[in-house]
């Protein structure tokens, strides 16, 4: 009998009316005797299947067994969806870069418009008059200064040919006053004197080389860190003024608790910015000083070097030029230094 009301109920259809909404059952008189009737039953009923130890069939109906999935499985492993220390971190990473590309784009359009403004004289720059007009001295002065270390260079490619020249026509005397005894004198006096020349030649090389190098250096070492300096202190100046700007617009402005809030913070970074401007400044300015007192000391000295060592060289006086090159501590480097080993022509 209680086989019979198992599969009664089991076959039972619940009616759905037009709203979705389960109809009423009718009573059945074999369930109300359930309780009655067997206990088995209502053993079996009650101690029904856990859903904690049920299992999902992951393959079809009749599928194999290696589909089924304990839910204990899935239950657990819904656990480690929880936040991953990593991935925090990955995250707080994008989210710094990404402030401070947001950073960049305000700023760069801040910029971008002041300097459209200032070019179309729509809006106001700061100037500071005299520091500009030093700016503009010291870059006129480096192009004069690239002009003679270009005109000094080709000088020195001239002059080695010519000694070159020297040398190779002192050799051709020496071989020909061996091989001409009826010129021997002759071929011999010349081949001293290009010699001589040669020699003389290569130390005012030397000195010419030294004095290239000093303003080689001064050119695009130390006039280069001063304009990487100023080049700084035009952006600081260029960015306090766009900030400037637009704290002034807010400041025409309404002034309803959204616009202070916008005001201070441009006041704050207008504060900023002009810090950055007055600090870069005050660097210009330290730089521009020691860069004057360096340049005249360097130039006092090497001009001083370059007339003295081409003074002696075409006056034929070959104990002043080698005195010269004493008092600069001008190093001449040994015949054929500069050619390459046997090794490195392999």
């Amino acid at each position: 009998m209680a086989d019979s009301i198992m599969s009664k109920a089991a076959t039972m259809e619940i009616p759905i009316n037009s709203n979705g909404d389960t109809g009423t059952l009718p009573e059945d008189d074999s369930l109300e005797q359930v309780g009655g009737l067997s206990p088995d039953l209502q053993q079996v009923m009650v101690s029904g299947p856990n859903l904690n130890e049920t299992n999902i069939v992951s393959g079809g109906y009749g599928g194999p067994a290696g589909g089924i999935i304990p839910t204990s499985t899935i239950k657990g492993s819904s656990n480690h969806n929880g936040s991953n220390p990593s991935e925090e971190v990955t995250r707080g990473v994008a989210v710094e870069k990404l402030d401070s590309v947001k950073k960049w784009g305000i700023n760069t359009y801040k910029c971008t418009k002041q300097m459209f403004s200032e070019r179309f004289g729509r809006g106001s720059r700061t100037v500071d008059l005299e520091l500009e007009a030093q700016i503009d001295v010291l870059r006129d002065t480096k192009n004069k200064y690239e002009n003679i270390l270009r005109l000094a260079t080709a000088l020195i490619n001239h002059f080695q040919s010519m000694v070159q020249t020297q040398q190779a026509l002192g050799d051709t005397f020496t071989d020909l006053s061996q091989k001409s005894p009826e010129l021997q004198d002759e071929f011999g006096y010349n081949a001293e004197t290009q010699k001589l020349l040669c020699k003389n030649g290569e130390a005012l090389l030397g000195a010419i080389n030294f004095f290239v190098s000093s303003i080689n250096t001064l050119v695009n070492k130390t006039m280069e860190d001063t304009l990487m300096t100023i080049k700084q202190y035009e952006n600081a100046r260029l960015e306090f003024d766009a900030y400037r700007s637009d704290l002034e617009e807010l400041s025409l402005g309404p002034r309803d608790a959204a616009a202070m809030v916008r005001i201070e913070m441009a006041q704050h970074e207008y504060q900023i910015h002009r810090d950055k401007y007055e600090r870069l400044r005050s660097d210009v300015t330290i730089k521009l000083k020691f860069l004057e007192e360096n340049k005249v000391k360097v130039m006092h000295k090497q001009l001083l070097l370059f007339h003295n060592a081409i003074s002696a060289y075409f006056a034929g006086n070959q104990q002043q030029l080698e005195q010269t090159l004493i008092q600069f501590n001008v190093k001449l480097k040994p015949p054929g230094s500069d050619k390459p080993s046997w090794l490195e022509e392999q």
